[in-house]
């Protein structure tokens, strides 16, 4: 697994939030809520947990990886509400999203340090 790669896909999120605003389009949130369907949560609960499950760096990725795909949910449920307004104001500066989207890319960077990756 990249993880660079992972940190650039989490990153690419509230770009395809924003897209969705705009365009006013229906999200799947079930699956964006689940943490397990990406590249990076199947490598989490896959590979990588064999590998370096015993790292305190592996559990707090998964812990932050499962918040950000909840906050992520969250915006999407807000779209496909079509309360377009609030979800750009839920993707601002300083907002849980945004918390949330530094919490995974600072988890999976400590992560990688700490596998060797």
């Amino acid at each position: 697994m990249d993880l660079n790669e992972a940190i650039k896909a989490h990153g690419e999120w509230k770009m395809k939030l924003r897209g969705a605003i705009q365009a006013q389009s229906t999200l799947d949130v079930a699956t964006i809520a689940r943490d397990d369907c990406c590249a990076l949560g199947k490598w989490l609960y896959g590979e990588s947990r064999a590998r370096f499950g015993a790292l305190a760096s592996h559990k707090e990725c998964i812990k932050h990886h499962a918040v950000f795909h909840k906050q992520a949910a969250q915006v999407a449920t807000t779209i496909n509400n079509r309360r377009y307004p609030e979800a750009e104001k839920m993707l601002g500066s300083g907002t849980p999203y945004i918390a949330a989207s530094q919490a995974v890319v600072m988890a999976i960077g400590t992560l990688k340090r700490e596998a060797g990756l």
